[in-house]
Parts: C-alpha cells; sequence; structure tokens
C-alpha cells in the first residue's frame, strides 16, 4: 500500500471516565510522523449504544427468554420495572456524561430511579456511608453515586441475562488471563453472537466505514480487553478481508511474548512487543514497500502457517521524540463519570475526565522483586525534560479544555516531578495533577509542598506489604516509618494519598499479615494515607521471584503446557499459609477503613479464622505516632 491511513481502536472494556491513553500516544506520535492516523473509543460507543431505550427493550426481549427460575433477582426487578428503566436510562446517561446537572436533585431525593439488588447495601448503610461522605449539601455527588449505583444494577443485568463474561472494566477477562491454550478463546469466537457481540460488530464496521483505514491497531492493556478485540478484528477480517490488523498494548508485552499460536493470525496479521513506535514505524514502512520483512521489529507474524519473530536490532524513539498524545476523534462528551466509592481519593479512578500522560518511559528504581523488571515497560528508563512535559500539557490542555492530569508512570521520579513543579509554576499554568510513585525519602514536607502548589491533588505508591522484613526481601528501598514519613508529608500538604497492598508474597505469614494490617490501620488514624487496595500477590516469569525463586524460599510449579499466553507461574510456599481466606479479611478491612469505619477496633475482628489461629499484632499500638514524632 503507499498511502497508510491508520485507526487506532480501544478495544472493550476500558474505563468509560476517560479514554484509555494508548491510542492516543499512538495517534499523536503517528500524525507527528506524517502519516494519516485517526482513533476511536468502541469501549465507550458500546456501552453508550446498549444504555439506550433501544438498548433495554433488546435486554427485556433476551431476559424474558430465560426460564423464570434461572433469573437472579437483579433480571427479575429489571423487568418488574422494565418500563421505569426505559423511561430514565438516556436521562441517566446524559447527567453522568455532565450535559443535565439539575437531574440531580431529582436522583438523590430517591424517586425518580428504579433501585435494584444493588441499592439493597446502601439503605443498611446510609448513615454511615452517604452522609458520612457527602453532609447533608452534596446532591451532585449524592445522586452520581446513585446513578452509578443505577448501571451497576444494568450490568449486573447484561451478566446475568445477556452474557455471563460482562463486566464493565473485565469483560470475558478468565478466557484470555493467564491461559496458555488459545481453545477457550477460539471456542468463544466461534459462537453465536450475544447481543453484546453483535452491538460491538455493527459499531465496528460503522466507524470502518467512516475513517476507511487500510491499517488497524488494537491495543489490548488488560486480559478483560482481548475477547473483544479479536470479535471486533473478526468482524472486519470479514468484511474487510485486505485490511491489517497488529494487535500490542499491555497484554500482549506481559502475557503473549513466548506466543506460537498460529490461530491468532486468523484474525489479526500482525504482533508487536513493548513501545509501540519504532515496531510501528518499521511495519508500516514494510506495508508501503519500503522494508523488507526481515527488518521489522519486535513483531510476531505467520509466514506459512508457522508463528515466527522477527526483531531487526533498531533504536527505540525516546521519549522526548514521541510526541504528544492527541484526544482528537474520540468522543470527548460522552464519557461518564461515575462515583462507584464514596473515599475521596479512591474515586478518582472512576470520577472526572483525566488527560493520561507519562512523565518518564520505564521505572528510575527498577529492583522490586515482584515486578517485571526484566522488560522494556519497567527497565528501559527513559525520561523528557521539564519543558518537554510542559509544553505536552499546554498543548493537551488546549486541545480538550481540560486541565486535570493523572500521571500514568509505574513511578514518576521524585527529581523529573520537581523540575516539572518548577516549570508549571514559572509559566503560571493552573492545572489540577495526581500520578504514582516510590514513598522514597527524597519526598520531603517542603517537596510535597511545592507540588501541592504547582497542583498535585493526589498520589498513589507502593507500601506493599507493611512489613520491614518482606519490605527488604522485595528490594523496595523503603521502611514502614519512612512511608508513614512521606504520606503524613504528603497529607499534610493537603495531598490526598493511596496505598497499593499486596499479601501473599513468599514466605508472609499470618502473623506477618496481621502486624501488616496493624500498621495500615495506625496510617488511616494518623491521616498519613486516604485509602488502599489489597491485591493478592502473583508470580510472573519476568519477575526476580520467578527468575530466581530459591531467594525467596519458594518451589516454582511447571508453566502449563501451551502456545498461548504463558506469564503466572505458580509456586509453592513452605509456609502454607491459607492466604485466600486472609485476604477476604483484608479486603473487607481496607473497605471499612476507607469510610472511616472501626479504625479504633482490633484488627483481628476482620479475619475469619478459627479460634486461637489469629496472633495478636506484635506490632506496638503508638508504631507510627513514633515514627511521626508524635507522642500519645
Amino acid at each position: 500500500m503507499s498511502n497508510c491511513r491508520v485507526l487506532a481502536l480501544i478495544a472493550p472494556m476500558t474505563q468509560l471516565n476517560t479514554p484509555y491513553p494508548s491510542s492516543a500516544y499512538l495517534t499523536g506520535f503517528l500524525r507527528s510522523q506524517g502519516f494519516d492516523a485517526s482513533q476511536d473509543d468502541l469501549a465507550l460507543k458500546l456501552v453508550l449504544r446498549l444504555f439506550t431505550q433501544q438498548g433495554l427493550k433488546q435486554m427485556q426481549s433476551i431476559a424474558r427468554d430465560q426460564a423464570e427460575a434461572l433469573r437472579s433477582a437483579s433480571v427479575n426487578y429489571f423487568l418488574d420495572h422494565a418500563q421505569r428503566y426505559e423511561n430514565c436510562i438516556e436521562a441517566v446517561v446524559r447527567f453522568l456524561q455532565g450535559h443535565d446537572p439539575s437531574l440531580a436533585h431529582r436522583i438523590a431525593a430517591r424517586g425518580f430511579l428504579p433501585e435494584g439488588p444493588r441499592f439493597a447495601s446502601l439503605d443498611n448503610a446510609e448513615d454511615d456511608t452517604l452522609m458520612w461522605a457527602f453532609g447533608a449539601l452534596g446532591v451532585q455527588d449524592r445522586a452520581r453515586h446513585l446513578a452509578t449505583l443505577f448501571l451497576n444494577d444494568l450490568a449486573d443485568v447484561l451478566r446475568d441475562a445477556v452474557d455471563q463474561r460482562f463486566e464493565f472494566v473485565r469483560y470475558a477477562e478468565a478466557l484470555a488471563s493467564s491461559q496458555a491454550s488459545f481453545d477457550p478463546l477460539a471456542k468463544a469466537l466461534d459462537a453465536p453472537y450475544t447481543l453484546i457481540d453483535q452491538v460491538l460488530h455493527d459499531l465496528t464496521l460503522e466507524t470502518f466505514a467512516t475513517h476507511q483505514p487500510n491499517v488497524v491497531l488494537l491495543s489490548v492493556p488488560f486480559p478483560g480487553t482481548v475477547y473483544a478485540a479479536l470479535r471486533m478484528a473478526q468482524s472486519l477480517k470479514h468484511h474487510h478481508p485486505d485490511v491489517k490488523i497488529v494487535l500490542g498494548g499491555g497484554y500482549v508485552n506481559t502475557e503473549l511474548r513466548s506466543l506460537n499460536e498460529p490461530r491468532l493470525f486468523d484474525f489479526v496479521d500482525y504482533v508487536t512487543l513493548d513501545a509501540g513506535e519504532r515496531p510501528l514505524l518499521a511495519l508500516l514502512e514494510h506495508l508501503q514497500g519500503k522494508r523488507s520483512a526481515q527488518r521489522l521489529v519486535r513483531t510476531f507474524s505467520r509466514d506459512n502457517g508457522v508463528v515466527k519473530y522477527t526483531q531487526w536490532a533498531e533504536p527505540d524513539v525516546a521519549f522526548d521524540d514521541v510526541g504528544t498524545p492527541t484526544w482528537d476523534g474520540l468522543p470527548m462528551q460522552g464519557y461518564l463519570s461515575l462515583l462507584d466509592m464514596l473515599n475521596p481519593m479512591h474515586r478518582l479512578w472512576s470520577d472526572g475526565r483525566w488527560n493520561k500522560l507519562t512523565v518518564a518511559h520505564g521505572c528510575y528504581w527498577k529492583k522490586c522483586s515482584f515486578c517485571d523488571v526484566s522488560l522494556d515497560y519497567i527497565s528501559r528508563y527513559d525520561a523528557a525534560t521539564a519543558q518537554t512535559l510542559v509544553d505536552r500539557i499546554e498543548r493537551i490542555v488546549a486541545e480538550t479544555g481540560q486541565s486535570g492530569f493523572h500521571l500514568v508512570d509505574e513511578a514518576a521520579p521524585p527529581k523529573a516531578l520537581k523540575a516539572m513543579a518548577e516549570e508549571l509554576l514559572r509559566r503560571r499554568l493552573s492545572i489540577s495533577w495526581w500520578g504514582n510513585i516510590r514513598f522514597e525519602k527524597t519526598f520531603t514536607p517542603d517537596l510535597a509542598e511545592l507540588l501541592a502548589e504547582s497542583g498535585c491533588i493526589a498520589m498513589s505508591g507502593g507500601l506493599e506489604v507493611a512489613s520491614d522484613r518482606l519490605l527488604a526481601l522485595m528490594q523496595k528501598g523503603v521502611t514502614v516509618d519512612q512511608v508513614a514519613r512521606v504520606t503524613h508529608g504528603f497529607s499534610q500538604a493537603g495531598i490526598l494519598v493511596h496505598a497499593y497492598l499486596m499479601y501473599g508474597f513468599p514466605t508472609q505469614t499470618v502473623q506477618d499479615t496481621v502486624d501488616a494490617l496493624e500498621y495500615v490501620r495506625q496510617l488511616f488514624v494518623h491521616g498519613c494515607i486516604q485509602s488502599g487496595f489489597f491485591h493478592r500477590f502473583a508470580c510472573t516469569v519476568h519477575s526476580p521471584v520467578g527468575m530466581q525463586p530459591h531467594h525467596y524460599g519458594v518451589t516454582l510449579l511447571p508453566l502449563p503446557e501451551g502456545s498461548f499466553a504463558r506469564n503466572d507461574i505458580g509456586f509453592i510456599d513452605p509456609t502454607g499459609t491459607n492466604h485466600d481466606l486472609l485476604g477476604k479479611g483484608l479486603k473487607k478491612a481496607i473497605y471499612n477503613y476507607m469510610h472511616g469505619i472501626g479504625l479504633d477496633d482490633d484488627v483481628r475482628q476482620w479475619f475469619d479464622l478459627p479460634k486461637g489461629q489469629c496472633p495478636k499484632p506484635k506490632v506496638n499500638k503508638n508504631a507510627i505516632a513514633h515514627a511521626l514524632g508524635e507522642s500519645r
């Protein structure tokens, strides 16, 4: 092809409040290189097409065909109140898009929306949650939370009556997550269309007709985007067999590095690894006849039925030169500001439209033993200058009219953030921003004040397992006391703090887990953190634990046979701790702490362990107070 028209598509399901940034980065870069590039977000458009009066009528028709004995409570309630759902669905969507704020008063009064099963927990804790979060005057926030519960009820109906794989952010995740075999995906893709499949098919062909590309880029950042991306590719290949389809993104970069599955290439033509700029430039030159297939960069393809990987040694595009992401072409007025979690820090992930930006490629620390430190997205650190970053910020604000930024680095370096803050202040730019960091001692109270002055409103970072022994084993480079002082400095500067927390790390005992939760409780009590999330440790083949398990006291299990996704790896921990049982208590505790509940209670109450098997915390009850130099 002499002229490449490139279309980058966001596949379902990703965030509904803001665009996933991969298409914005690639579209901006390709345009800077002179290519005709466009983009669209079919994750958002799928939801907006389903959540209409017509979409609900289709859902009703399918649900009524379901045997009554098999219907869930969500489906029964939906059918019993079908007309009310139809009457208000489009008004609720407009409200969540910010187009009809006056509707908040009707929604907040609790008489406008049909209130299905998702509202039950709200009624059980009305005083403890809504009033704690909003007080008497938060009508807009209260209404958005109720409207979000309304949409969640409808998502449950879609899952229970239409497609059991549906979720807002994890659509058909189990088909792709750590699946060594392509068989489950192949079977699902060969099955008849569900309503969701049909709507996605129609949207895919409509979008193709609008842009008429000859190259389509499908980014799959998570396992929950793979099935839908391949359904889109299937539709394109059936109706437009000449289009070239390229698959890339975070899921590919971690799970498909040893790809040897020819059937994947029935749907896509190429699969590229790691940062996409250089592989795409090489591929587009190849499609234009300017480069041989032997000079492709980090690219899988199928040749005579066999998967081959081509890696022509060529430097990556410097981060300073990747250009400014653009949101041109995305349905910017259509995104939904959802309010799932009432906690003021936690809500940032689903509430509001944030311009996503990266301070640097990779991680400047790249030592954490649970992380994929051997892969490009971590190991190749490459930062832009403060001037370049703020130039990009100015251009993005001018294009979008939005001054909120989410810095999506693995861990933004303190030196770069300081320089960016000083440049923002020098140019007198008024923006709001938040990002992810390591809670290292370089983030002093003075630096926190500077970042707040430049517009920083929140920071997230990894405390992981709040245990100095395990933090050292993780090579995290921080201690619990240090994290307490750094987070307290941010909080004192008016910056909200979220802690990423982990359980199930090698050699972690029940005592370690109880002690970690006690530290977390004290961090909440002292206002060091306002939000947190516990996730289960997973061993990957690209992490230090996966590469050197003997250093961490574990034995790896053999990887399952297969030619598709091979990343997560099982292991045997000699401690024998039941982390699944402990995880339930940790998640219940953190949910309550984020709502100001149970902070003075013994942490053992959260764990559903047999009597005598939950040890008393060994942590001093004033440990965090002492770390902060306070006396109690």
